[in-house]
């Protein structure tokens, strides 16, 4: 969708994404191998009672689920900022999370692209927010 068709405002409701031991500790093991996302045993004796997904794979699921929207579609040209980026509450094994985007800025920076910024919010199946951050994108006009 090109930049000149969002709202301020308007709000994205992605799909869902089924978080599995499996993707917890694979992503862990190449990405952020510390014993809360690797080591099941260590992990369970821990503040989180169990192994929780890292930080980054839920950024990574968020921004996936966002794309999979297909608001961006071939519109997008790159990435410029995430910001303010916070982790409310850990990811476990099991959880179902969807996330919402809502417009928050539309600057116009060219004839022909401008700036896109959105608000991910991150949930899990009990409506807890698990995470939030700021994304904004270079798109076409």
């Amino acid at each position: 969708m090109k930049l000149d068709r969002f709202t301020l405002g308007q709000v994205f409701e992605t799909n869902t994404y089924s978080v599995t031991k499996e993707d917890v500790l694979r992503f862990a093991r190449e990405f952020d191998p510390q014993y809360m996302h690797i080591d099941e045993e260590k992990a369970a004796a821990g503040r989180f009672n169990g192994i929780i997904a890292s930080g980054i794979h839920t950024i990574s699921i968020t921004f996936k689920l966002w794309v999979e929207t297909g608001m961006y579609g071939d519109d997008v040209i790159a990435g410029t900022e995430m910001n303010h980026i916070k982790f409310m509450k850990p990811v476990y094994p099991d959880d179902e999370l969807r996330a919402y985007a809502e417009v928050t800025r539309i600057e116009a920076k060219k004839e022909t692209e401008g700036i896109l910024t959105v608000m991910l919010r991150t949930y899990n199946q009990t409506d807890t927010k698990v995470f939030e951050s700021e994304l904004s994108a270079l798109i076409k006009r």
